[in-house]
């Protein structure tokens, strides 16, 4: 199952429940991939404890090898077993991002190589579920995330500003659906931030819902032991495995596993 975590809002927590939710899905005891195609590269970060250097391997490679510059040298058409790394977490692995996304994206747009993710990604062997974190905006990137992916999962978190490009998002997916790839579905969203005991947030999930939006029951709080757990490059469930914010992230992962 490849899975696409999207929001073209920024700050949304997109790559806190990337990580947090292939974490589980590895402890589970699959094997799971997270590609990390923001270029900040938080993803990456987050589940090897530093930022790439220039002679790493990362998804960078593999979008240069698209237009024929790759850096593989002989090993060229490997696609991206080559560029995959382990973490210091069994099962878990990650296809780090690096700052070179940001110039390749003009040339990959210009050659429409749009679909190649996709079509790497089929042939890829070896994982049981792939996590995709995408930048905040709808561009190569995430486009080629959601031409790649099953299910996608919108992160939302509790904003009037995020319930409107919440509406713009919809529309976003809808259409790379209908021209790109049929079978995409939006699995659901995932209320991020929410404080169950003030009244906005649950007013705004609260018509959310009423308007038939797929809003998921698991919603996560916030909590300071998430900004821990970034610095610490452990997901919550390593990180502070009897916490209230791991269980909610299991039944997040339990959830979204019980469709």
């Amino acid at each position: 199952m490849r899975r696409v975590i999207f929001n073209q809002k920024g700050g949304v927590g997109k790559s806190t429940i990337t990580c947090n939710l292939a974490a589980i899905s590895a402890m589970e005891g699959k094997r799971t991939l997270v590609i990390d195609l923001d270029v900040q590269g938080n993803s990456t970060q987050y589940l090897l404890g530093h930022k790439v250097s220039e002679s790493d391997k990362t998804i960078a490679l593999f979008f240069k090898d698209c237009l024929s510059l790759s850096l593989f040298g002989g090993d060229k058409g490997s696609g991206l077993d080559a560029i995959i790394h382990e973490t210091p977490f069994p099962n878990l692995f990650v296809l780090p991002s690096h700052p070179d996304l940001e110039p390749l994206q003009g040339r990959l747009e210009s050659r429409f190589k749009i679909f190649k993710l996709k079509e790497a990604l089929e042939k890829l062997e070896g994982f049981d579920a792939i996590y995709m974190d995408t930048p905040p905006v709808l561009n190569f990137y995430s486009q080629s995330a959601l031409i790649a992916a099953d299910k996608c999962l919108i992160p939302f978190d509790c904003d009037t500003f995020a319930r409107e490009a919440l509406y713009t998002l919809m529309q976003s997916v809808t259409e790379v659906k209908a021209d790109h790839n049929q079978k995409l579905e939006v699995e659901g969203i995932i209320v991020n931030q929410f404080q169950k005991q003030a009244n906005l947030p649950r007013q705004l999930v609260d018509e959310l819902i009423s308007e038939g939006l797929p809003v998921l029951e698991a919603m996560i709080s916030p909590s300071i032991k998430v900004r821990e757990s970034h610095t610490a490059s452990q997901p919550l469930i390593h990180y502070v495995p009897n916490h209230k914010l791991s269980d909610e992230y299991r039944a997040l992962y339990a959830e979204i596993h019980s469709k």
